[in-house]
């Protein structure tokens, strides 16, 4: 799900577009093929679901816009995004918080 390189950090994701507020969800599988799940309130449409992710990915992560690349998965709800210039426990650590608030 999370993989560090030398650019930054990649985070596997599946989206779930047209929910009523964006926000995790979940974990989407198990072991290497497990993604975040993230529900996501634009519509797939035109690539907004996309961008809705960018923006919400570089809020959490405290990131600028620009700090996040959307590498695979463009027309699929499963996805890999690139955060630049971030650490691999930065992102651990954030989600963990995360999940742990929710539970």
């Amino acid at each position: 799900m999370i993989r560090e390189t030398l650019a930054g950090v990649t985070l596997a994701v599946r989206a779930h577009p047209g929910a009523k507020k964006t926000a995790i969800t979940g974990i989407y599988g198990e072991g290497d093929t497990a993604r975040l799940k993230i529900a996501v309130q634009a519509p797939p449409i035109e690539g907004r679901a996309n961008e809705a992710l960018i923006a919400w990915l570089a809020n959490f992560f405290s990131l600028s816009r620009t700090s996040v690349a959307l590498v695979s998965g463009e027309t699929s709800r499963s996805k890999v995004f690139l955060l630049r210039g971030v650490k691999i426990a930065r992102v651990q650590s954030l989600l963990a918080n995360s999940t742990k608030q929710k539970g």
